[in-house]
């Protein structure tokens, strides 16, 4: 067991329901059990200030939709910090479609700071306040709305958790993802190397391990320049490595 967790996450939600699936299964609950993540969800409602509970209101300058009010957030944020359990440089991130896009380098950012407060946005967005004057990122899980930031929030939780140490079976796990090395990951195959007849390739069945880490680099590359060309900009290329695309 850790003595203090590695990472904390502060979610500040309207649905603290949403979480208790996602985060109560496999990785992410291994790694609360183990001591090395802490997640702590707080209910927006609970700072509202009418009986009805009301955490939005219809948008000055008419149109669709609500906007959350900045009240309640603000509050449930400040509540926080009032009491030692949120420390001033905690990033607080809004999960938006207006934020920047969440990319395995934005994820490594993150993995690096020890407490992450994350603000799930719902309906039409929130107060432009909110944005000015509490939040100081905000981040998009890709281009496309969803209903609100939990599902985003909730993908940006077990991408950062993939990273602490102790969390997966071994550091080579994460190391060998996609976008973590700027590629797409190679091919895998496992048991049977038959089936319908359909073989895994030879080399991963010669025992040569040089052979089958070149061939994983050249299929790794293949399939980024396939899929994701863009991705091979910004990917560390060895001579080696521009030596296999020009033979694709």
């Amino acid at each position: 067991m850790a003595d203090s967790p590695v990472i904390r996450f502060h979610v500040f939600t309207l649905f603290p329901g949403m979480f208790a699936g996602p985060t109560s299964e496999s990785i992410i609950a291994r790694a609360q059990e183990k001591g090395l993540v802490e997640l702590n969800l707080y209910d927006i409602r609970e700072h509202a200030h009418d009986r009805h509970r009301s955490v939005d209101d219809y948008p000055f300058g008419g149109g669709y939709g609500m906007v959350m009010k900045p009240e309640p957030l603000f509050e449930a944020v400040e509540a926080l910090k009032s009491d030692a359990s949120l420390p001033a440089s905690t990033p607080i991130i809004l999960l938006t479609p207006q934020g920047r896009p969440l990319t395995q380098t934005v994820v490594e950012e993150l993995g690096t700071k020890p407490e992450l407060a994350l603000i799930c946005g719902r309906y039409e967005g929130v107060d432009e306040r909110i944005r000015q004057h509490l939040v100081t990122d905000e981040i998009s899980l890709g281009d496309f709305v969803l209903s609100g930031g939990e599902l985003a929030a909730m993908a940006l939780i077990d991408a950062v958790t993939r990273l602490v140490p102790g969390v997966l079976g071994s550091i080579e796990s994460a190391m060998d993802d996609s976008f973590t090395t700027r590629l797409l990951q190679y091919p895998q195959y496992t048991r049977p190397a038959e089936f319908r007849n359909w073989n895994v390739p030879d080399v991963l069945l010669s025992g040569n391990h040089a052979e089958i880490e070149r061939w994983r680099r050249q299929e790794s590359l293949r399939r980024t320049k396939e899929r994701r060309p863009d991705l091979l900009d910004a990917a560390p290329l060895t001579d080696e490595d521009r030596k296999l695309l020009e033979g694709l």
